[in-house]
């Protein structure tokens, strides 16, 4: 460790001396936390399937959201990691698959500034977005990065208060997807808005079941999520009562006539959200706890996939 890593975190232990870990693609892999990946091509994949039946299809702006979306997401990640390691919250005993600076020797002033770069990457493709369609993006967009910056930066992380989940699924839900239907469209409609709740929810639910987790180790560190306010049984309810609303938007969508039937195809991944719940009510401890939280992740990738693809059939129907 050099100098200016003493300095960051004096009385941290010394991270692994590993001079063969930036050649090590399954650190870097890690790093960006790939199951948490799916918030970012998702809701991009929804608003796009949605906006099919208005307009042509475009697919270098597609492409080009897609692109933007993920290295967000890869950035707040990273960002994520630098903060909990200058934070103390991450060790070597620290649970699931962050934790890198302290557990592969990356240092710190690299991860950093590869979340600088994948912001700089992701606000170059946003200029190439504002250029094609309007330049109202460009503050949209800008604040859709700062959530993901200040979750876990600055002087207060959002990550840190109560209201992480609703941060993260309105940027990342609400945002994106009707970012990707107005590249398409020109247009921010209440079809847009409505479809994009479920996305949103689940994607504050991914948060929901991380803090659910780790509510212990946030509070030792006087971190007030919403886990921690609620207590761990009602906060099981709360993710619960997310699931359950996600899940019953979709016939609500389809009786309000703003999408079809084929929609329903979102309610076959319902075994992930009941495993999640379960695992989360039967253990207590963040190790035994890592599959219900791998559950819920996979309930909002599965579940937007299932909508997008309802959507998409229904346009080529």
């Amino acid at each position: 460790m050099d100098a200016r890593q003493k300095t960051i975190a004096p009385k941290k232990p010394k991270p692994p001396c590993q001079p063969l870990v930036a050649r090590d693609w399954t650190v870097w892999w890690k790093m960006l936390r790939p199951h948490t990946l799916t918030a970012s091509f998702v809701p991009v994949a929804v608003g796009t399937a949605l906006s099919l039946p208005a307009a042509q299809f475009r697919p270098s702006l597609f492409l080009a959201m897609l692109a933007a979306s993920i290295f967000i997401q890869a950035a707040t990640n990273m960002f994520n990691e630098y903060y909990d390691y200058r934070s103390g919250l991450d060790d070597t005993q620290s649970v699931g698959i962050g934790g890198t600076i302290v557990r592969h020797g990356v240092a710190p002033r690299t991860v950093l500034a590869i979340a600088l770069a994948l912001f700089g990457a992701a606000f170059l493709l946003g200029l190439y977005l504002c250029s094609q369609t309007s330049w109202w993006l460009l503050p949209v967009g800008l604040a859709c990065a700062a959530v993901g910056y200040l979750y876990s930066g600055g002087p207060y992380p959002i990550s840190a208060t109560p209201f992480g989940e609703l941060a993260a699924g309105a940027a990342m839900g609400l945002g994106i997807i009707s970012i990707s239907f107005f590249i398409q469209t020109g247009a921010v409609t209440a079809a847009s808005i409505l479809v994009s709740v479920p996305t949103s929810v689940l994607i504050g639910a991914i948060l929901m079941a991380n803090n659910i987790r780790d509510r212990d180790k946030d509070r030792e560190h006087g971190r007030q999520t919403l886990a921690i306010r609620l207590g761990k049984n009602r906060a099981i309810a709360c993710l619960a009562g997310m699931f359950a609303l996600a899940y019953a938007w979709v016939p609500f969508l389809i009786a309000a006539g703003v999408v079809g039937p084929w929609t329903l195809l979102s309610v076959l991944s319902l075994p992930k959200p009941i495993q999640a719940i379960k695992g989360f009510r039967r253990h207590t401890s963040p190790e035994a706890m890592m599959p219900a939280m791998v559950a819920t992740a996979q309930t909002n990738t599965l579940f937007g996939l299932g909508l997008a693809l309802g959507l998409f059939i229904e346009y080529w129907l």
